[in-house]
């Protein structure tokens, strides 16, 4: 833990030992002297050479902190952030949860919310009207929504929801049979243990 007075440089590298015995490494991206947060940030996990994690650390649960390369130039400018692209992000993820919200309250069966979550991922002109989906306000899908309860004007958007629509639950099928096979073998085991 840092003691009184220390501080730790933006863009220095530091060691952590953790209350686990976990041994993290990174560059410190921020410091919070008052909560003793340290921020880090370290190789993707996912291993995307553009990408990094960023790991907050508490330093009340550290027990070692090593200064591997003090930085004693100062750093470069923080990059600009686009405040009008995180809004509509969040006023996007906002709406998405609110329909969510509305189609358990209105008792909309999960074949429908899932449906509706996988044409929402492509075509975000989606919305719920009552148990309805409306799709780019020309195609109405109502329930159990199959490709059959698909309605609108015969045309390239009908024709596009219906595809969706099959596609859907024929991915949901497809994923059903693998849960089954793979039930199998120990429902084997269990009845060749009795």
């Amino acid at each position: 833990m840092a003691a009184p007075g220390e501080y730790f440089s933006v863009g220095s590298q530091v060691s952590c030992r953790t209350c686990q015995e976990q041994r993290l490494q990174g560059e410190v991206v921020a410091f919070d002297y008052q909560s003793k947060m340290l921020a880090l940030k370290c190789p993707s996990s996912n291993g995307k050479p553009n990408h990094a994690d960023i790991l907050l650390l508490n330093l009340a649960y550290v027990s070692d902190v090593e200064v591997l390369h003090d930085r004693t130039q100062t750093p470069p400018p923080l990059a600009s952030l686009n405040i009008s692209k995180l809004a509509s992000r969040a006023r996007s993820e906002k709406e998405e949860k609110l329909s969510q919200a509305y189609a358990i309250s209105a008792g909309v069966s999960l074949d429908g919310q899932q449906l509706f979550q996988t044409i929402h991922k492509t075509i975000k002109e989606c919305k719920w009207q009552e148990k309805n989906i409306v799709v780019m306000e020309e195609v109405v899908i109502s329930p159990p929504y199959q490709v059959g309860n698909c309605k609108g004007k015969e045309g390239s958007a009908l024709d596009h929801v219906r595809k969706v629509v099959e596609k859907h639950f024929r991915d949901l099928e497809s994923q059903k049979g693998v849960m089954r096979y793979s039930l199998q073998p120990s429902q084997k085991e269990t009845s060749a243990s009795s």
